[in-house]
């Protein structure tokens, strides 16, 4: 149909389009949630609470118990009681996931996913081991959730879209993709030292975003120590010349044997 003169046409849609990766981590996701569900429902709370343990990243499990698998397996798993916690994960993997997966590939994009997942995990184990050198008994609650990885992919779409426009909900504000996720680190951080009194693993998030903050930034650290141990040798370099210089400024004492 054609448009009238001086009328302007605006056409809305919505991209529902899933990636590949996006969709079988959402298709996993919500597979194990269906199972966690289930085996709620029909076994009790004591066979969920045991597939948790066994499932989710326990510090003294991994520590202690060797079941090493667990850094990988607790970012399949969600709190079965509500369907807000997986709910605001696979949203946000959707959301923000897909446009890395468009930009890096299938492969690239897992391998980070998993690698800020992965490493939250094995950092917030360190960091619940370290009381244990004070006297303090070793933690046995678990962790559970991809939160770790999701943060990584949130700090990522800063890195690659600072300028992205973000509208927060149910207020409706404007921010860039960087503005947005200073302000979550910034929550993330006032969570670790105890504000707020919820149970969720700030720690596991900060570490995400570090992690995925190293790994995007590796070459220009790795350039950067570099050139700092370049300079460093530089420097070292040119004293030892001056010094050099200094003890060798005299002329000869006999200055007519250098004459041709």
């Amino acid at each position: 149909m054609a448009s009238r003169s001086g009328i302007r046409n605006y056409r809305f849609s919505f991209n529902l389009y899933v990636t590949p990766a996006i969709q079988w981590l959402l298709i996993a996701n919500v597979a194990v949630y269906i199972f966690e569900i289930l085996l709620n429902t029909f076994s009790g709370n004591a066979a969920y609470s045991w597939f948790i343990h066994a499932f989710g990243l326990v510090p003294s499990g991994v520590t202690h118990g060797l079941r090493l698998w667990q850094p990988f397996t607790y970012l399949f798993l969600h709190d079965a009681s509500t369907i807000w916690h997986i709910l605001a994960n696979m949203f946000v993997l959707y959301m923000f996931g897909r446009e890395l997966e468009l930009v890096w590939g299938r492969n690239k994009f897992l391998q980070y996913y998993f690698l800020t997942g992965v490493g939250a995990g094995l950092i917030n184990v360190l960091v619940k081991t370290v009381p244990v050198f004070w006297g303090q008994p070793l933690s046995d609650t678990p962790t559970i959730g991809a939160s770790g990885a999701i943060f990584g992919v949130l700090l990522a779409c800063a890195i690659l879209f600072p300028d992205r426009q973000v509208i927060l909900f149910p207020i409706p504000i404007k921010l860039s993709m960087r503005v947005f996720v200073l302000i979550m680190t910034a929550l993330e951080f006032l969570g670790t030292i105890g504000l707020g009194g919820d149970n969720v693993s700030h720690i596991c998030h900060l570490a995400g975003m570090l992690i995925g903050y190293v790994y995007l930034r590796r070459g220009s650290l790795l350039y950067s120590v570099r050139n700092s141990v370049t300079d460093w040798k530089h420097q070292r370099n040119r004293k030892r010349f001056q010094v050099y210089m200094n003890k060798h400024k005299d002329p000869p004492s006999r200055p007519d044997r250098w004459v041709n």
